[in-house]
Parts: C-alpha cells; sequence; structure tokens
C-alpha cells in the first residue's frame, strides 16, 4: 500500500521544493519506488516550470510531466487568479485522479502544494482542502526568518482545524542574519505537535540530494520502514 504525504510551507518561496526532493531522494535510498507531485505549478521560466522539473527528476519511476503535474499557469500568482487569467477553474477531482494513478504506481508520492497552505486553489477552496481531499498527512517546512513563528503556528492550526495530522516539520534557514536561530526553533519545537525531522543550512550550494543528509524521515509520525 503506497503512502503519501502532502508539503506545504509557511509562505512561497521557503524551499518546499528542495524538501519534497530531498524526501524523495531519502525514501529512495530505503529502496523504495517514489515520486514527486505538483498538482498546480504557477510560475514558469523559459516555457519550464522549474518545481515540476526537480520534481520529476527526483522520481524513480516513469511518469510524465502532465502526470505529476496537472495545472501549470505562466504568471507567479495566486492558482485561482491564474486560473481566472486563464479562463479556467481548477478541479480538485482532477488532481485526486491523477494522485490516485501515481499511488498505483508508487510506494511513496510526495504532493507539493502551492504558495502557503490556505492559498485560494479555485472560488471556493484552498491547499487545505486539497490535502483533506487526498487524504494526507502534512510535512510542514518552516522558512527561518522573522514572523516565522506565527506563521508555523498558525499554518498548524490551520491543520488542525481541517481535521489533518502534521507528520513533521522542517526547519529552513533561509535568513543568514536571522537572530537567536536555535532560540525560534526551540520555540517551534516546544509548540509544534510533531517532530522536527531536520533543519537545512542556509548554503546556496546545498541541492536537494545534499539536503537529504540532514533529514531524518523516521522522525514522521506515520511513517512505515515496512
Amino acid at each position: 500500500m503506497s503512502q503519501g504525504y502532502f508539503v506545504t510551507g509557511t509562505d512561497t518561496g521557503i524551499g518546499k521544493t528542495t524538501v519534497s526532493c530531498a524526501l524523495l531522494h531519502a525514501f529512495a535510498a530505503q529502496g523504495k519506488k517514489v515520486v514527486g507531485m505538483k498538482p498546480i505549478a504557477a510560475g514558469s521560466e523559459n516555457g519550464k516550470w522549474l518545481d515540476v522539473e526537480h520534481l520529476l527528476a527526483a522520481s524513480n519511476i516513469s511518469v510524465t510531466r502532465q502526470q505529476i503535474n496537472p495545472y501549470a499557469f505562466d504568471p507567479p500568482i495566486s492558482p485561482h487568479l491564474a486560473a481566472q487569467q486563464a479562463d479556467m477553474e481548477i478541479d480538485l477531482t482532477v488532481i485526486h485522479h491523477a494522485y490516485q494513478e501515481l499511488s498505483s504506481k508508487a510506494d511513496i508520492v510526495v504532493v507539493e502544494g502551492a504558495g502557503g497552505f490556505l492559498v485560494p486553489v479555485n472560488q471556493q477552496q484552498t491547499g487545505a482542502d486539497l490535502a483533506k481531499l487526498l487524504n494526507l498527512s502534512v510535512i510542514l517546512v518552516v522558512g527561518m526568518r522573522l514572523g516565522c513563528l506565527s506563521h508555523a503556528l498558525l499554518t498548524a492550526q490551520a491543520m488542525r482545524a481541517a481535521g489533518l495530522t502534521l507528520a513533521g516539520w522542517v526547519a529552513n534557514c533561509i535568513d543568514p542574519q536571522m537572530l537567536v536561530l536555535k532560540k525560534n526553533i526551540a520555540t517551534l519545537e516546544q509548540r509544534l505537535d510533531c517532530s522536527l525531522m531536520g533543519v537545512l543550512p542556509f548554503d546556496k550550494r546545498i541541492d536537494a540530494q545534499e539536503s537529504v543528509k540532514y533529514l531524518d524521515v523516521t522522525k514522521l509520525n506515520c511513517y512505515s520502514i515496512g
């Protein structure tokens, strides 16, 4: 039976893709068949969606871009606004069907959300609704910078309100000038009801494959090694 995780973050641009790919590499190193999924991508560069390309490269089963990325939009804006500009609406059932197809092929599916947890995806639903529809435990990536404590705790509160399980969290050090970094991490360790899976240091030279050594997937609340 396949396992799936929904990776979200305290904001956009805080390392969800790096963490998602690192998770895929970590699971693959344990002999798992893995695939990454980016249901909604907004923001292309030279005709490519880099998040999707990275997830595709980190997967070890044969899938197409369309299978792992049902919705792709050029402007780097909220999914619901990008869809409006394209004169369409994002249908979560389309994403659900794509996820089921991937989960039938892989042992582990890592789903990377768009933006923050409550980002609107259409006129009625948010990223939280997507995670709930897919019935996935959530991994929270916290971009360590001023203001992240409130962002992280509010996100965790929203997860609980949605009836979702917070499986683990990752501290990503995106601001090298952040004051009292260790104390901020300790505060979140005390207040988030899940394990800290790892701390990614600030180093632009570190890619997802190298980031694996900073993560411990066995700390996931609901991870089965077998």
